[in-house]
């Protein structure tokens, strides 16, 4: 084994998770009103919901499928399915749901580079963690193809293999197992340790912001100031007469006394 193929996939997932929970802790002790999403719906509404929806339904799964396939023991599921049917699953769940991401994630990036006002909010890192999450979702779909090379599920055994050692703390063995893979399964590993790096310095860290704790408040009271009522013209007695209509004398103005002018004094 390489000492630059232990040093990638034996300590580099080490030096990722910590940067992650160190920087997350930092960013919110230090820095709590920048911890969120900064959505820009208010800004341009226009296809945002499908955009996003799409995106976040297909994600949410491709995180649970990779959570379950990877650190579910072969011991678990050889009892009622095999490692070849494993990963003839996870092929075909996977491909449905990183499609799904992938067409949503293109049309939040369309929208956020091609709307002005969205152009002018946005800040380089989320511009630029579109474009790793871009990255690592072909690089995903990329895997499917290779998979096709290995029905066996052989594959899919190793790369399990490796994360479950990495939770286990054996460095060694996880960067063995990963060594003879195929390239593309290296760099998605790779780039999806590397998420783990910018998720502190960027709008990711939303992911674990769910506001939980509304369930339990108590309940707001919002009331929207009204608008005061127009105050009603007086209604004139009846067989009131303009002083215009019958003099042909303009009417007084307020704060001058009623009468005739006599050489501009009143």
């Amino acid at each position: 084994m390489s000492n630059f193929n232990f040093l990638l996939f034996g300590v580099y997932p080490y030096i990722a998770l910590a940067i992650c929970l160190i920087g997350s802790w930092a960013r919110f002790d230090l820095s709590q009103y920048s911890w969120k999403a900064g959505s820009s719906q208010m800004l341009q509404p226009k296809g945002m919901r499908l955009a996003s929806n799409l995106f976040h339904v297909g994600v949410i799964f491709i995180l649970c499928g990779h959570f379950v396939g990877l650190l579910m023991p072969e011991a678990l599921y050889h009892s009622f399915i095999t490692s070849g049917q494993k990963q003839v699953v996870a092929m075909v769940s996977g491909g449905f749901f990183g499609i799904l991401c992938l067409i949503g994630l293109v049309m939040l990036i369309q929208r956020r580079l091609g709307d002005p006002r969205v152009r002018a909010s946005s800040s380089r890192s989320d511009i630029a963690i579109l474009f790793v999450l871009l990255a690592q979702l072909v690089l995903g779909l990329l895997t499917i193809i290779a998979s096709l090379g290995h029905l066996d599920g052989s594959v899919m055994v190793l790369l399990g293999t490796w994360a479950q050692s990495i939770v286990t703390l054996q460095p060694v063995k996880a960067a063995g197992a990963i060594e003879t893979v195929n390239v593309v399964y290296k760099l998605h590993v790779f780039l999806g340790l590397t998420l783990f790096v910018l998720f502190p310095f960027t709008r990711l860290v939303h992911i674990v912001s769910a506001p939980v704790w509304y369930l339990g408040r108590r309940y707001q009271i919002v009331r929207q100031k009204g608008v005061k009522p127009a105050m009603p013209r007086p209604q004139r007695p009846r067989g009131y007469e303009s002083p215009v209509a019958t003099s042909g004398v303009a009417a007084p103005q307020p704060g001058f006394a009623a009468g005739k002018l006599k050489d501009g004094v009143n």
